[in-house]
């Protein structure tokens, strides 16, 4: 057999050892250990899984992933979460729907100190529905509102998500983090067009809350204050090279540690917390990227990548319909698989051929962190949903599904604008110069 119909083979077993329930970083490395020793030998197969992984795991450039993690779950430990929440209803509750937009808004606050999805839906779910469910919302959108807010997570910097592409394609994390500001504050504004329309449409489904007085709303604000501190430290840091990322994760984790501790909020059991959290999910995504650079090197044997770019530039369409067909791809495997492992297994084999098309490598790691971020809100997948689920105990599985897809509307709306207007998300990074 050719090297591609076993690299054909392997991505087949690596997707059916997914279903299977094997975790992401195991499978992917045990399909490129025996892969890459098929293909080479038994002897290389070895001695690529020993130097990657020893490569990867003492890997200074890696470090950026534990800082930003330690960061956000100091910030949840502190109480951050609730405090941004609290912020956000006094500003938008009166409003019909106010505590939707207050969800999406403290979302947005709380990704800007959280990369992950599940944690930003988390957090934000066990403040946010309560409330929701005191004033009578309806289930479908409260619920479905929390799960879509919470993907901000990936795209607002920081984000884990971010990390893992700059990673696997040697661009600059600093600057990808800086280009999902502004893709996050559109979606983010998107989301509450969604929600508008609704309440529109539907007056009972989101009913006013209690008014507040305008020094109320100004005394509010004092509850998002650290979190533009925090990200202002970070992203203006990385903006004016004042930090490298490594260091930029962690002059935030340790501010966050100095707000939580001058509230008053950042007791031993919390720190105890934030230290087993960090080192739980580090060690998942480490894993998972050792997985996919062993991976990747099977794939690089078996010549896909470089098939796969002479097939696309013999094709007798413009580059952008293959970026089409790529964003398709991406849309539908969300479907099926998480976003952190959909883009490890696949940025090996399409980044080569996207580089070779033209397009700029930022713009494309904010577009298929957007495109896969539908993933985690849609079934069978969609992790938010599950997590909403554990929440919201007494909710329907399919009345949350049901709730997201008019956010799953303004997610495919803002993945056109910045096709349509790429300088979106470039426009940011093109003004940083290291």
């Amino acid at each position: 057999m050719s090297p591609a119909t076993i690299g054909f083979i392997g991505i087949i077993v690596l997707i059916l050892l997914f279903v299977l329930g094997m975790p992401i970083g195991f499978a992917m490395a045990l399909v490129g250990v025996l892969g890459f020793g098929y293909l080479v030998s038994v002897p290389a197969g070895l001695s690529l899984l020993a130097r990657d992984v020893y490569d990867n795991f003492s890997s200074y450039s890696l470090t950026v992933i534990p800082m930003f993690i330690l960061m956000g779950s100091i910030a949840f430990a502190a109480g951050m979460s609730r405090r941004l929440y609290d912020a956000s209803h006094t500003i938008f509750g009166q409003m019909r729907g106010g505590l939707l937009f207050a969800t999406v808004a403290g979302c947005a606050g709380f990704a800007a100190i959280c990369g992950s999805t599940s944690a930003t839906a988390a957090a934000m779910g066990r403040v946010a529905l309560p409330e929701m469910k005191r004033f009578k919302y309806n289930d479908a959108i409260a619920t479905g509102c929390v799960a879509a807010a919470g993907s901000l997570g990936i795209l607002i910097p920081p984000s884990t998500i971010f990390m893992v592409y700059g990673i696997l394609t040697q661009q600059s994390i600093g600057k990808l983090f800086i280009s999902g500001v502004l893709p996050g504050i559109l979606l983010a504004g998107l989301f509450m067009l969604t929600i508008f329309i609704i309440c529109r449409r539907y007056p009972d489904f989101a009913p006013p809350g209690k008014p507040t007085t305008y020094a109320e709303k100004i005394a509010g604000l004092a509850g998002v204050g650290e979190m533009f501190l925090l990200f202002g430290l970070v992203m203006g840091g990385l903006f004016l090279g004042w930090f490298s990322p490594m260091q930029a994760g962690a002059a935030g984790a340790f501010l966050a540690l100095i707000i939580g501790m001058a509230r008053g909020k950042m007791s031993w059991g919390g720190m105890r917390f934030a230290i087993n959290d960090t080192l739980k999910v580090t060690g998942e995504v480490m894993i998972i990227v050792t997985g996919a650079v062993i991976f990747g090197h099977f794939i690089a044997v078996t010549k896909i990548p470089m098939s796969l770019t002479s097939w696309a530039a013999g094709l007798a369409i413009p580059p952008n319909a293959v970026m089409g067909i790529l964003i398709l791809i991406y849309f539908i495997g969300g479907f099926f698989m998480d976003a952190l492992a959909m883009i490890t297994l696949t940025i090996p084999i399409v980044y080569p051929l996207v580089v070779s098309l033209g397009f700029n490598p930022i713009w494309f790691g904010v577009i298929i962190v957007l495109v896969t971020e539908m993933g985690v809100v849609t079934p069978p997948v969609g992790i938010n949903v599950f997590v909403i689920k554990s929440i919201a105990e007494d909710v329907p599985m399919e009345t949350i599904f049901k709730g997201v897809f008019p956010f799953v509307g303004a997610m495919l709306v803002a993945t056109a604008l910045l096709i349509a207007f790429p300088w979106i998300a470039t426009f940011l990074p093109g003004l940083v110069t290291y």
